[in-house]
């Protein structure tokens, strides 16, 4: 039987280490040993600091938004408070590149707070595309209901059924009581359409 070397396998794997080790202080780019106790430890640090990196940007948008409002006589707590009553959903994300870039606009976000946090607007929203458009308790009561049946409505009417499978296809198809039996998938969403 022919002696087996792994002299290859083990050179590959050692520049595998030191090509991702590249850059690194001292011997940790040159020796083996170190580089891949180094590499091990970066990992670990990679890891921790992506979940990390979400909370600092949090931390971030909270400290510029809190900086508008108080250039708009609010703190920051109240101010997102208001919005909650009012039932306004804008991330942290959006209301920070906001104050920055148009304090204008930023000025009716505080207005709608302070209006959210008297009691002078309520949840009751209208979503029409993108834009979101507020009204208030004295000029329009929408129930819970009538918006909970217009959502729903909307959503049968946006299903896509060309990417579920045939397995799916045929649980909606016995929810809307159509007897699917024998049709191939493009039968089955003609059915369904129609």
């Amino acid at each position: 039987m022919a002696r087996v070397k792994n002299g290859a396998v083990t050179k590959a794997r050692h520049k595998k280490v030191l090509k991702e080790a590249k850059g690194y202080f001292g011997s940790k780019h040159r020796l083996y040993k170190t580089a891949k106790e180094q590499l091990m430890h970066s990992g670990q640090y990679a890891f921790r600091d992506r979940k990390q990196k979400k909370r600092d940007f949090r931390k971030l948008w909270i400290t510029r938004i809190n900086a508008a409002c108080r250039q708009n006589d609010i703190s920051y707590s109240r101010f997102i408070e208001g919005l909650t009553k009012a039932g306004v959903e804008v991330n942290r994300k959006m209301l920070s590149e906001i104050a920055i870039n148009d304090p204008k606009i930023f000025a009716e976000f505080v207005k709608v707070a302070k209006d959210g946090k008297a009691g002078k607007i309520t949840k009751a929203t209208e979503v029409a595309g993108k834009e979101v458009t507020i009204s208030s308790a004295k000029e329009k009561k929408v129930t819970a209901k009538e918006t909970a049946k217009k959502e729903t409505k909307k959503e049968e009417k946006t299903v896509d059924y060309t990417k579920m499978t045939v397995a799916e296809l045929k649980k909606v198809a016995a929810e809307k009581k159509i007897d699917v039996t024998g049709m191939k998938k493009a039968e089955i969403i003609e059915a369904l359409t129609k």
